[in-house]
């Protein structure tokens, strides 16, 4: 057996993003490559045509939590018998066969949710990565979808179980895409983050992986950071901004008195970025710090990149 096949080969012999095939790796064992001597991830035949049988599968409605464990000869059979015909697939044949609308993977994440279906709602995710844009996936998709899930559950219409569920496996497949990430040593630095008291931190994640996906280099601290650990974290690592997240509540004192403490403690040439749906109930904060209000995550990729043009500029 030779392995030969780097990742982006094999993305493109599969149709599968190079996402998508290192969660199939690390969380299934869909495949397990070699590793050249520089870690590298090289893949064989076999492993081509393992992943695509799965794809093919996956698109018929299989659960890759279900599948992934079974032999090639057997995904050979399974794809090939036309057994694999589901509620999932009438789904995706009444497409035309034509890449998924956001709006299609939205109500087919929701409807996994209220099912308490966790693997159909990873599979819509991952489907959705491989047919969407970055910006999209995460404008349009994932931010949409953890909002409904928040006002489901404040309405009464999904309990904790469900928002539980939902959470994980966002959270998971958000960490997945974050890791995928690599940027340069040399990159500037942006700490991402909430402050102390907002427990959410999806909008935290997708900050953070819109940073990266434009050239930053991001060091993501997790939910309920102290203003005062957040600046030690913004000087000891040299960084060029700070973005914080502000979901739920909007109206809380101590959020406001955090991001006045933190712009004080923060070195006034680190520009600091607050986004998220309460964002904006702490507009007083905002106007008393200077900092900037993030209205999407296009706008505030839009402000790295003035940065970073500004810094090539002195340079």
């Amino acid at each position: 057996m030779k392995h030969r096949h780097t990742i982006k080969a094999v993305a493109l012999k599969t149709g599968l993003s190079p996402h998508v095939i290192r969660v199939w790796e690390r969380r299934y064992k869909a495949v397990e490559p070699f590793r050249s001597e520089t870690n590298r991830r090289l893949y064989s035949d076999e492993d081509i045509e393992r992943l695509y049988l799965l794809r093919k599968a996956t698109q018929a409605g299989e659960s890759i939590g279900q599948i992934a464990d079974l032999s090639t000869i057997e995904l050979r059979k399974l794809v090939n018998s036309g057994i694999t015909q589901s509620s999932t697939e009438v789904r995706e044949n009444a497409g035309s066969g034509q890449t998924k609308s956001p709006e299609y993977y939205l109500e087919t994440c929701l409807e996994a949710v209220s099912r308490l279906d966790a693997d159909e709602l990873e599979y819509h995710l991952l489907q959705a990565s491989s047919d969407l844009s970055r910006p999209i996936l995460l404008e349009q998709v994932l931010e949409p979808l953890m909002y409904r899930i928040g006002d489901m559950w404040r309405e009464g219409e999904l309990t904790t179980v469900h928002e539980h569920l939902a959470s994980a496996v966002v959270r998971s497949f958000l960490g997945g895409i974050l890791q995928s990430e690599h940027t340069p040593e040399a990159a500037p630095i942006l700490i991402a983050t909430t402050p102390i008291g907002q427990l959410h931190e999806f909008g935290a994640l997708m900050a953070a992986i819109a940073a990266s996906s434009v050239g930053w280099r991001v060091i993501y601290l997790g939910p309920n950071s102290p203003a005062e650990d957040i600046a030690r974290a913004a000087r000891q690592s040299r960084a060029r901004a700070v973005a914080l997240s502000v979901i739920h509540p909007a109206d809380d004192p101590h959020v406001g008195q955090e991001i006045v403490k933190l712009n004080r403690l923060l070195d006034s040439a680190i520009p600091l970025f607050i986004g998220g749906r309460g964002a904006a109930g702490y507009r007083d904060a905002l106007d008393l710090t200077g900092a900037v209000l993030v209205t999407d995550l296009s706008h505030f990729q839009s402000k790295l990149e003035s940065i970073q043009l500004s810094r090539r500029v002195s340079e």
